[in-house]
């Protein structure tokens, strides 16, 4: 029986690498998708505080535009007390006192405590 030899020119050049598209996406096609989508979150983040700014902003000027009223509702409440305090006084003692030597009006300092303390 004759033996089973290879052929007489050869094989030719040895194939071992199989003929199969690679799987997923090209490495490019990877990067650029993954920078279209860093660039679209970093697009989205600046708009996010752009708009938190301007949020803080408006916010600072409502406060600024709202002081002169606290400011006056502050001063009546200080008058109301004042006077309150005066007719208290003239109840109590059957005159008003200068506590202080000069006639210059001296704002009180009200100290807000709670009403029950707890440990």
């Amino acid at each position: 029986m004759p033996q089973d030899l290879p052929p007489v020119g050869g094989y030719g050049p040895v194939q071992y690498k199989r003929n199969l598209p690679a799987p997923g996406f090209r490495p490019a096609t990877l990067l650029l998708a993954m920078g279209a989508v860093m660039t679209f979150g970093f697009y989205k983040l600046g708009q996010g505080i752009r708009e938190q700014n301007e949020l803080a902003r408006e916010k600072m000027w409502s406060r600024i535009h709202l002081i002169p009223l606290l400011q006056a509702e502050e001063d009546r409440d200080l008058v109301r007390r004042h006077l309150a305090d005066q007719a208290r006084e003239k109840e109590l003692l059957g005159e008003n006192t200068q506590v202080y030597n000069s006639g210059k009006y001296v704002r009180p300092t009200f100290a807000v405590t709670p009403s029950n303390v707890t440990k």
